[in-house]
């Protein structure tokens, strides 16, 4: 080969991502594409108790989690709704938590765009002797009925539905994964299906495969306070309501996303360092 031609083939070959190949037997938080398995760093994550005003959704994601830890019977996963209410770093720090526990569990998140080899993960993992929850984040099937019956036939009643010892965690901001507004529908390729109930009982079966549907709903004006006020003291900054309030004004929303930029601004004011 010509020096060229090498110095090409290098290029590509630096290019290219790398085979990784980490053994899921170890390590409490991977992730998954197409390259295969790879370990990572605990993400950051507050503690389940500065969590309010989903006390509800925090109690059921928890016992759920412990008992797929215990190998106990457990449910796939989906939390829904409002955005920056907490749905994904639930996840997280239910994790987080059961990682300081010590418990034999790990997380593997796997984007959406990997979708179609989940199930070349689950023959990945099949072998393991832990158990595993499959997290995928911010999920929406715009119109792909053919994602949509995929991943219903792996969560339940296809010959490759996901191993035992697996279970997932689903957010997402639509409550059944699927479009839900009449102009959405409207767009589908089906909406002139002669009978669009048939339709629309087809599209919403992939939520009813999740035994537990967790609820997330837009933070009222006591709610967020109350997680401002969690996360400063848990910082141990002063808080102001006053201008935790004008905080969420100029951002034309209220939510647990909101309150958590707001105590970075409050700790970046006063000089000090973020350890959650």
């Amino acid at each position: 080969m010509t020096d060229p031609l090498l110095r090409i083939a290098a290029a590509l070959e630096r290019l290219s991502p790398p085979i990784t190949d980490a053994d899921p037997a170890h390590g409490h938080w991977f992730v998954w594409t197409a390259a295969g398995l790879a370990a990572v760093p605990p993400p950051r994550s507050a503690p389940l108790a500065l969590y309010a005003g989903v006390d509800t959704q925090r109690a059921n994601l928890l016992e759920n989690a412990r008992r797929h830890a215990a190998g106990l019977p457990a449910h796939d996963v989906l939390l829904w709704g409002a955005r920056g209410m907490g749905k994904s770093s639930l996840v997280r720090a239910v994790h987080a938590s059961l990682a300081a526990d010590n418990e034999h569990i790990a997380l593997v998140q796997v984007a959406q765009p990997d979708l179609e080899t989940l199930p070349r993960l689950f023959t990945r993992l099949a072998a393991t002797d832990r158990r595993f929850t499959i997290f995928l984040d911010d999920l929406s099937l715009d119109g792909d009925d053919g994602k949509v019956h995929a991943l219903r036939s792996l969560l339940d009643g296809g010959v490759m539905a996901r191993p035992e010892h697996i279970r997932l965690a689903v957010t997402s901001n639509r409550r059944n994964l699927v479009p839900r507004s009449m102009a959405e529908n409207d767009a589908h390729p089906d909406a002139n299906a002669v009978n669009m109930r048939d339709v629309t009982d087809d599209r919403l079966a992939l939520a009813d495969r999740f035994g537990l549907r967790l609820g997330f709903h837009n933070c009222d004006q006591p709610t967020y306070l109350a997680i401002c006020r969690n996360y400063a003291g848990a910082l141990g900054l002063p808080f102001d309501p006053h201008a935790a309030l004008a905080w969420a004004t100029g951002r034309g929303a209220r939510s647990g996303r909101v309150a958590w930029q707001f105590s970075v601004e409050t700790a970046g004011a006063a000089g000090r360092q973020i350890n959650l």
